[in-house]
Protein backbone atom coordinates (compact mmCIF):
# COMPACT_ATOMS: atom_id res chain seq x y z
CA UNK A 1 0.00 0.00 0.00
CA UNK A 2 1.22 3.74 -0.18
CA UNK A 3 0.99 5.30 3.03
CA UNK A 4 1.43 9.04 4.04
CA UNK A 5 3.51 8.82 7.16
CA UNK A 6 3.58 12.49 8.79
CA UNK A 7 5.81 13.12 11.81
CA UNK A 8 8.25 10.54 10.03
CA UNK A 9 11.42 12.11 11.44
CA UNK A 10 10.53 11.90 14.74
CA UNK A 11 11.10 9.40 18.09
CA UNK A 12 8.23 7.24 16.93
CA UNK A 13 7.69 8.32 13.37
CA UNK A 14 11.32 7.21 12.24
CA UNK A 15 10.80 3.79 13.95
CA UNK A 16 6.90 3.80 12.49
CA UNK A 17 8.53 3.99 8.88
CA UNK A 18 11.05 1.70 9.16
CA UNK A 19 8.32 -0.98 10.41
CA UNK A 20 6.20 -0.03 6.97
CA UNK A 21 8.87 0.03 4.54
CA UNK A 22 10.28 -3.05 5.88
CA UNK A 23 6.40 -4.51 4.98
CA UNK A 24 6.82 -3.59 1.95
CA UNK A 25 4.94 -0.74 1.64
CA UNK A 26 5.77 2.56 -0.24
CA UNK A 27 5.83 5.36 2.02
CA UNK A 28 5.16 8.89 1.62
CA UNK A 29 7.29 10.69 4.50
CA UNK A 30 6.53 14.23 5.95
CA UNK A 31 7.89 15.88 8.80
CA UNK A 32 7.75 19.64 9.50
CA UNK A 33 10.82 19.23 11.98
CA UNK A 34 9.87 21.28 14.87
CA UNK A 35 13.20 22.49 17.39
CA UNK A 36 11.13 21.05 20.21
CA UNK A 37 11.12 17.37 18.43
CA UNK A 38 14.24 17.21 16.94
CA UNK A 39 16.50 20.26 18.16
CA UNK A 40 17.35 23.89 16.75
CA UNK A 41 18.90 23.99 12.77
CA UNK A 42 18.38 19.85 12.25
CA UNK A 43 17.40 19.03 8.88
CA UNK A 44 15.24 16.50 7.76
CA UNK A 45 16.58 12.66 6.59
CA UNK A 46 16.74 12.88 2.72
CA UNK A 47 13.76 10.42 2.41
CA UNK A 48 11.41 13.03 4.27
CA UNK A 49 9.85 15.90 2.80
CA UNK A 50 9.41 19.14 5.00
CA UNK A 51 5.76 20.21 5.39
CA UNK A 52 3.34 21.44 7.64
CA UNK A 53 0.31 19.51 7.92
CA UNK A 54 -1.54 22.78 8.43
CA UNK A 55 -1.12 23.67 4.64
CA UNK A 56 -3.76 22.21 2.64
CA UNK A 57 -2.12 22.95 -0.78
CA UNK A 58 1.41 20.77 0.19
CA UNK A 59 -1.50 18.06 1.31
CA UNK A 60 -3.40 17.77 -1.62
CA UNK A 61 0.15 17.09 -3.61
CA UNK A 62 1.48 14.36 -1.27
CA UNK A 63 -2.12 12.73 -1.29
CA UNK A 64 -2.46 11.48 -4.34
CA UNK A 65 -2.50 7.96 -4.48
CA UNK A 66 -2.43 7.55 -0.91
CA UNK A 67 -4.40 4.26 0.50
CA UNK A 68 -3.59 4.98 4.26
CA UNK A 69 -2.64 7.89 6.26
CA UNK A 70 -0.38 7.14 9.19
CA UNK A 71 -0.93 10.01 11.47
CA UNK A 72 1.81 10.71 14.14
CA UNK A 73 3.24 14.54 13.99
CA UNK A 74 2.34 16.20 17.06
CA UNK A 75 3.27 18.63 19.82
CA UNK A 76 4.15 16.56 22.71
CA UNK A 77 3.70 16.63 26.52
CA UNK A 78 1.71 17.47 29.14
CA UNK A 79 2.04 21.43 28.82
CA UNK A 80 4.45 23.23 31.19
CA UNK A 81 2.21 26.35 31.08
CA UNK A 82 -0.80 27.52 29.83
CA UNK A 83 0.74 29.68 27.29
CA UNK A 84 1.38 26.33 25.36
CA UNK A 85 -2.68 26.29 24.66
CA UNK A 86 -2.29 27.58 21.40
CA UNK A 87 0.81 25.45 20.20
CA UNK A 88 -1.19 22.24 20.44
CA UNK A 89 -4.99 23.64 19.64
CA UNK A 90 -3.01 24.44 15.89
CA UNK A 91 0.03 21.77 15.69
CA UNK A 92 -2.40 18.85 16.68
CA UNK A 93 -5.86 20.19 15.88
CA UNK A 94 -6.16 22.38 13.63
CA UNK A 95 -3.14 20.42 12.05
CA UNK A 96 -5.62 17.02 11.81
CA UNK A 97 -8.70 19.08 10.64
CA UNK A 98 -6.87 19.94 7.80
CA UNK A 99 -5.44 17.09 7.18
CA UNK A 100 -9.26 14.81 7.09
CA UNK A 101 -10.23 17.99 4.93
CA UNK A 102 -7.07 16.96 2.63
CA UNK A 103 -7.64 13.38 2.79
CA UNK A 104 -11.88 14.10 1.94
CA UNK A 105 -10.68 15.50 -1.14
CA UNK A 106 -8.28 12.79 -2.37
CA UNK A 107 -10.61 10.01 -1.80
CA UNK A 108 -8.99 8.74 1.02
CA UNK A 109 -10.95 6.63 3.37
CA UNK A 110 -8.53 5.34 6.00
CA UNK A 111 -6.39 7.23 8.89
CA UNK A 112 -4.30 5.74 11.75
CA UNK A 113 -4.37 8.51 14.50
CA UNK A 114 -1.65 8.45 16.58
CA UNK A 115 -3.54 8.99 20.19
CA UNK A 116 -2.91 8.82 23.99
CA UNK A 117 -3.90 7.19 27.09
CA UNK A 118 -3.74 10.83 28.41
CA UNK A 119 -7.25 10.78 26.94
CA UNK A 120 -8.68 9.06 30.01
CA UNK A 121 -7.28 11.86 32.67
CA UNK A 122 -7.12 9.31 35.89
CA UNK A 123 -7.31 5.64 35.54
CA UNK A 124 -9.86 3.14 36.75
CA UNK A 125 -10.26 2.87 40.22
CA UNK A 126 -12.20 0.02 42.25
CA UNK A 127 -13.55 0.06 45.78
CA UNK A 128 -15.55 -2.49 48.13
CA UNK A 129 -18.37 -2.20 45.90
CA UNK A 130 -18.87 -3.89 42.53
CA UNK A 131 -18.36 -1.82 39.49
CA UNK A 132 -15.68 1.23 38.78
CA UNK A 133 -15.99 4.13 41.28
CA UNK A 134 -15.42 7.94 39.85
CA UNK A 135 -12.76 9.65 41.67
CA UNK A 136 -11.75 13.79 41.06
CA UNK A 137 -8.48 15.55 42.42
CA UNK A 138 -6.93 14.29 45.31
CA UNK A 139 -7.09 15.84 48.61
CA UNK A 140 -4.39 18.01 49.34
CA UNK A 141 -4.79 17.52 53.07
CA UNK A 142 -4.03 13.63 52.27
CA UNK A 143 -0.94 14.98 49.96
CA UNK A 144 0.92 16.61 51.95
CA UNK A 145 0.06 13.65 54.89
CA UNK A 146 1.99 11.34 52.69
CA UNK A 147 -1.09 9.37 51.62
CA UNK A 148 -1.59 9.42 47.69
CA UNK A 149 -3.57 6.96 46.69
CA UNK A 150 -7.17 8.28 46.01
CA UNK A 151 -10.50 7.46 48.35
CA UNK A 152 -14.13 6.66 47.78
CA UNK A 153 -15.96 9.47 47.73
CA UNK A 154 -18.82 7.86 49.52
CA UNK A 155 -16.81 5.51 52.39
CA UNK A 156 -13.72 7.55 52.41
CA UNK A 157 -11.75 3.87 51.99
CA UNK A 158 -8.47 3.83 49.85
CA UNK A 159 -9.36 2.46 46.21
CA UNK A 160 -7.10 0.36 44.23
CA UNK A 161 -6.31 0.83 40.31
CA UNK A 162 -7.63 -1.09 37.46
CA UNK A 163 -7.00 -1.54 33.80
CA UNK A 164 -8.60 0.90 31.56
CA UNK A 165 -10.60 -0.19 29.06
CA UNK A 166 -11.32 1.74 25.96
CA UNK A 167 -14.57 2.65 26.41
CA UNK A 168 -13.82 4.38 29.52
CA UNK A 169 -15.24 8.45 29.86
CA UNK A 170 -12.36 10.84 28.63
CA UNK A 171 -11.50 13.44 30.90
CA UNK A 172 -8.31 15.14 29.91
CA UNK A 173 -6.35 16.84 32.42
CA UNK A 174 -3.72 18.88 30.77
CA UNK A 175 -3.50 20.32 27.30
CA UNK A 176 -1.84 17.81 25.48
CA UNK A 177 -4.63 15.69 26.40
CA UNK A 178 -7.64 17.63 25.94
CA UNK A 179 -5.96 18.16 22.31
CA UNK A 180 -5.35 14.62 21.91
CA UNK A 181 -9.44 14.36 23.09
CA UNK A 182 -10.12 16.93 20.01
CA UNK A 183 -8.00 14.99 17.60
CA UNK A 184 -10.01 11.78 18.29
CA UNK A 185 -13.28 13.60 18.11
CA UNK A 186 -12.51 15.36 15.08
CA UNK A 187 -11.49 11.92 13.53
CA UNK A 188 -14.83 10.06 14.98
CA UNK A 189 -16.85 12.50 12.96
CA UNK A 190 -15.04 12.78 9.59
CA UNK A 191 -14.82 8.67 9.45
CA UNK A 192 -19.07 9.19 9.99
CA UNK A 193 -19.33 11.70 7.82
CA UNK A 194 -17.15 10.35 4.87
CA UNK A 195 -18.25 6.12 5.55
CA UNK A 196 -14.06 6.02 6.82
CA UNK A 197 -12.07 4.42 9.03
CA UNK A 198 -10.04 5.64 11.48
CA UNK A 199 -8.16 3.15 14.05
CA UNK A 200 -7.04 5.32 17.05
CA UNK A 201 -3.75 4.21 18.84
CA UNK A 202 -3.81 4.96 22.64
CA UNK A 203 0.03 4.90 23.09
CA UNK A 204 1.03 4.17 27.02
CA UNK A 205 3.98 5.73 28.13
CA UNK A 206 6.48 5.07 25.25
CA UNK A 207 10.13 5.19 25.66
CA UNK A 208 13.20 4.08 23.41
CA UNK A 209 16.43 4.85 21.54
CA UNK A 210 16.47 8.24 20.19
CA UNK A 211 14.04 9.35 22.73
CA UNK A 212 14.28 13.38 23.38
CA UNK A 213 16.78 14.03 26.20
CA UNK A 214 15.41 15.86 29.14
CA UNK A 215 12.75 19.00 28.84
CA UNK A 216 9.96 19.88 30.11
CA UNK A 217 8.75 17.91 27.94
CA UNK A 218 10.53 14.27 27.76
CA UNK A 219 9.10 11.56 29.28
CA UNK A 220 9.95 10.59 32.45
CA UNK A 221 12.49 7.80 31.80
CA UNK A 222 14.54 9.59 29.89
CA UNK A 223 14.53 12.38 32.51
CA UNK A 224 15.87 9.95 34.69
CA UNK A 225 18.32 8.92 32.33
CA UNK A 226 19.60 12.50 31.93
CA UNK A 227 19.24 12.91 35.80
CA UNK A 228 21.79 9.57 36.06
CA UNK A 229 24.39 10.64 33.40
CA UNK A 230 24.74 13.26 35.33
CA UNK A 231 25.83 11.77 38.30
CA UNK A 232 22.56 12.60 39.94
CA UNK A 233 19.98 10.84 41.76
CA UNK A 234 16.63 10.13 40.18
CA UNK A 235 13.91 12.76 41.94
CA UNK A 236 11.07 10.19 42.05
CA UNK A 237 7.37 12.32 43.23
CA UNK A 238 5.13 11.26 45.89
CA UNK A 239 6.13 7.85 47.19
CA UNK A 240 6.81 6.02 43.86
CA UNK A 241 4.31 3.54 43.51
CA UNK A 242 2.29 5.39 40.84
CA UNK A 243 1.53 2.96 38.37
CA UNK A 244 1.97 2.68 34.65
CA UNK A 245 2.63 0.83 31.03
CA UNK A 246 5.40 1.49 29.79
CA UNK A 247 5.72 0.21 26.01
CA UNK A 248 9.03 0.10 23.84
CA UNK A 249 8.64 2.25 20.75
CA UNK A 250 9.63 -0.71 18.54
CA UNK A 251 6.23 -2.09 19.75
CA UNK A 252 4.47 1.26 19.12
CA UNK A 253 5.76 0.48 15.53
CA UNK A 254 4.59 -2.78 15.17
CA UNK A 255 1.05 -1.86 16.53
CA UNK A 256 0.72 0.89 13.89
CA UNK A 257 1.65 -2.06 10.55
CA UNK A 258 -0.87 -4.18 11.83
CA UNK A 259 -3.41 -0.87 12.38
CA UNK A 260 -2.17 -0.06 8.37
CA UNK A 261 -2.89 -3.49 7.51
CA UNK A 262 -5.98 -3.66 9.14
CA UNK A 263 -9.14 -1.85 6.72
CA UNK A 264 -12.56 -1.42 8.60
CA UNK A 265 -14.78 1.73 8.82
CA UNK A 266 -16.07 3.74 11.89
CA UNK A 267 -13.87 4.98 14.78
CA UNK A 268 -11.52 1.69 16.75
CA UNK A 269 -10.06 3.43 19.28
CA UNK A 270 -7.12 1.03 20.84
CA UNK A 271 -4.93 0.85 23.87
CA UNK A 272 -1.42 -0.15 22.96
CA UNK A 273 0.44 -1.28 26.11
CA UNK A 274 3.26 -3.47 27.40
CA UNK A 275 0.03 -5.31 29.75
CA UNK A 276 3.10 -5.48 32.39
CA UNK A 277 2.56 -2.88 34.34
CA UNK A 278 5.49 -0.88 36.81
CA UNK A 279 5.83 1.60 39.44
CA UNK A 280 7.65 4.74 38.57
CA UNK A 281 10.07 3.90 41.34
CA UNK A 282 10.88 0.79 39.66
CA UNK A 283 11.55 2.78 36.44
CA UNK A 284 14.13 4.80 38.44
CA UNK A 285 15.55 1.89 40.19
CA UNK A 286 15.78 0.02 36.79
CA UNK A 287 17.61 2.57 34.91
CA UNK A 288 19.67 3.44 38.25
CA UNK A 289 20.72 -0.10 38.66
CA UNK A 290 21.74 -0.79 35.06
CA UNK A 291 23.88 2.27 34.83
CA UNK A 292 25.19 1.60 38.36
CA UNK A 293 23.24 4.47 40.26
CA UNK A 294 23.17 6.43 42.14
CA UNK A 295 20.06 5.32 43.88
CA UNK A 296 16.78 7.26 43.08
CA UNK A 297 15.24 9.69 45.43
CA UNK A 298 11.80 9.21 46.88
CA UNK A 299 11.13 12.77 47.45
CA UNK A 300 7.58 13.08 48.62
CA UNK A 301 7.15 15.90 46.38
CA UNK A 302 3.35 16.15 44.83
CA UNK A 303 1.82 18.19 41.91
CA UNK A 304 -1.91 18.02 42.66
CA UNK A 305 -3.20 17.57 39.60
CA UNK A 306 -1.21 14.75 38.67
CA UNK A 307 -3.01 11.36 37.87
CA UNK A 308 -1.98 8.43 40.48
CA UNK A 309 -2.29 5.20 38.03
CA UNK A 310 -3.16 4.88 34.90
CA UNK A 311 -2.40 1.28 32.76
CA UNK A 312 -4.41 -0.03 29.44
CA UNK A 313 -6.32 -3.00 29.16
CA UNK A 314 -4.38 -4.49 25.84
CA UNK A 315 -6.94 -6.71 24.72
CA UNK A 316 -9.19 -5.45 22.78
CA UNK A 317 -5.73 -4.45 20.27
CA UNK A 318 -4.60 -8.18 20.65
CA UNK A 319 -8.43 -9.57 19.93
CA UNK A 320 -8.34 -7.61 16.84
CA UNK A 321 -5.19 -6.26 15.33
CA UNK A 322 -3.29 -9.55 16.75
CA UNK A 323 -0.69 -7.39 18.17
CA UNK A 324 0.98 -8.49 21.64
CA UNK A 325 3.73 -6.19 22.63
CA UNK A 326 7.04 -8.00 23.13
CA UNK A 327 9.56 -5.91 24.92
CA UNK A 328 8.88 -6.59 29.02
CA UNK A 329 9.62 -2.57 30.23
CA UNK A 330 12.19 -4.53 32.68
CA UNK A 331 14.53 -5.43 30.34
CA UNK A 332 13.38 -2.43 27.96
CA UNK A 333 14.31 -0.38 30.80
CA UNK A 334 17.42 -1.57 31.29
CA UNK A 335 18.85 -1.55 27.69
CA UNK A 336 17.16 2.23 27.45
CA UNK A 337 19.48 3.07 30.14
CA UNK A 338 22.30 3.32 27.84
CA UNK A 339 20.54 4.29 24.47
CA UNK A 340 21.65 7.10 22.40
CA UNK A 341 19.03 10.33 22.96
CA UNK A 342 17.68 13.49 20.78
CA UNK A 343 19.62 16.14 22.06
CA UNK A 344 16.83 18.69 22.22
CA UNK A 345 17.52 20.19 25.70
CA UNK A 346 15.98 23.41 26.15
CA UNK A 347 13.90 23.88 22.84
CA UNK A 348 9.94 24.02 24.36
CA UNK A 349 7.20 24.23 23.11
CA UNK A 350 6.62 25.89 19.81
CA UNK A 351 4.91 29.08 18.64
CA UNK A 352 1.78 28.58 16.71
Amino acid sequence: MRVLLTGAAGFIGARVHRELADAGHEVVAVDMMLPAAHGVGARAPEHVRVLDVRDPDALDSVLRGVDVVCHQAAVVGAGVSAQDAPAYASHNDLGTAVLLAAMDRAGCRRLVLASSMVVYGEGRYRGVRPGAVEVGVRRRGDLEKGMYEHRDPDSDAVLSWAAVPENAPLRPRSLYAAAKVAQEHYAAAWAAVTDSGVTALRYHNVYGPDMPRDTPYSGVAAIFRSALESGKPPQVFEDGRQARDFVHVSDIAAANLAAVEYPHTGFLPLNIASGRPITIGAVATTLAAARGGPEPEITGRYRPGDVRHIVASPEQAQRILGFTAQVDPLDGLAEFAFAPLRAVAGAGAPLM
